[in-house]
């Protein structure tokens, strides 16, 4: 009786095409093959696996960009996906770079071990939360650059106009500048002027209103998917939802408190090279918006919480500098973060 061979697939994703490979469980490479990036191409992917034996698991490429609609198709088909990160340089000097030469990298990384991270599963609340803060960060970004074109109009303006909003704060000169009224006189770079200031404080109070609803749409499913995140003493919308994207919709794939630290970058890495002195350096990898997050978090908390700046006098008495009491008040607000995370145990 012949026993059903064990396959693992390796798909390497692209806007318009994926590239797959399949390789035995020796590593032993069994084919490759291109398919469309559509619903009917990760059908054919996956048949085409299947036709191999039976799919132990698959590596994708780029689960968070181009093979997000892959690595949903094979989830819910019920096969294990792995992400994949790129080969690194050092590789792909040596041997070239491919599509099919990537696809089977990724099959071996699955098959070895190599690569071990369950990717995000984007089908929940906090998938809403991720297209919410997209929204949120342009907006924001937008007001920013509004409100400096709108500054620096005024300080280039006419005398008229300069005299007038001179030394205004910022709230004051939006709202006074979108209630205005200009009317054409004499001079039409004076009128020209009044004109493009209100439509820029108008767009301002528009991305004001729009980040304000955002802001309470973000509230409600934070406060479905993780109350216990603004119990915590520094923790806004805007921490809490950048926290609760990077865990993804499926934050039981994070193993233990000390992988959630990783993926946040505030684990320290060992860095001792040959000599008896044991050290330590900054990692530098993770989530960046969540080492950000941790970062806000961490500094409302040094400028306000007693219980901190209690901590941090204690530590500069022990020798240590800011940037070294930060890192350690990250690691303790991650643990203290990964407790409230939903779904874990």
């Amino acid at each position: 009786m012949s026993m059903v061979r064990s396959v693992v697939g390796g798909v390497d994703t692209h806007a318009d095409t994926h590239v797959a490979a399949a390789v035995d469980h020796n590593g032993g490479l069994l084919g490759i093959e291109s398919f469309p990036a559509d619903q009917v191409g990760f059908e054919e992917l996956l048949g085409w696996l299947v036709g191999f034996g039976d799919v132990k698991q698959v590596g994708v490429e780029g689960t968070g960009s181009w093979g997000v609609g892959l690595s949903r198709f094979l989830g819910d088909h019920e096969v294990v996906v792995v992400e994949v990160d790129r080969p690194n340089r050092q590789k792909r000097r040596k041997h070239g770079k491919s599509d099919p030469t990537d696809a089977v990298a990724a099959a071996r990384a699955a098959l070895s071990g190599e690569a071990t991270v369950t990717p995000k599963a984007r089908n929940g609340p906090i998938e809403q939360i991720r297209v919410l803060m997209v929204a949120r960060r342009s907006a924001r970004e937008q007001r920013i650059q509004s409100l400096n074109q709108l500054r620096h109009l005024v300080f280039t303006a006419p005398e008229e106009i300069r005299v007038r909003f001179k030394d205004r704060p910022k709230t004051g000169l939006v709202s006074e500048a979108a209630n205005m009224r200009p009317r054409k006189g004499s001079d039409p770079v004076t009128f020209t002027t009044y004109l493009v200031i209100r439509n820029l404080a108008r767009r301002i109070r528009g991305l004001n209103a729009e980040m304000r609803a955002i802001d309470e749409m973000l509230t409600e499913l934070i406060v479905e998917t993780a109350p216990g995140l603004f119990d915590l003493y520094g923790v806004g919308v805007d921490t809490a939802a950048s926290l609760l994207v990077t865990a993804g919709d499926n934050p039981d794939r994070l193993h233990a408190e000390g992988s959630w630290a990783h993926l946040c970058g505030v684990t320290p890495l060992p860095a001792n090279s040959g000599k008896v002195t044991t050290r330590f350096r900054l990692n530098r990898g993770g989530d960046r918006q969540a080492n950000a997050a941790l970062y806000r978090i961490v500094l409302t908390r040094m400028s306000s919480h007693q219980e901190t700046r209690t901590y941090v006098t204690r530590r500069r008495d022990d020798g240590l500098n800011t940037a070294e009491i930060m890192r350690c008040l990250k690691r303790y607000v991650a643990r203290q973060t990964f407790k409230q995370l939903p779904q874990t145990t």
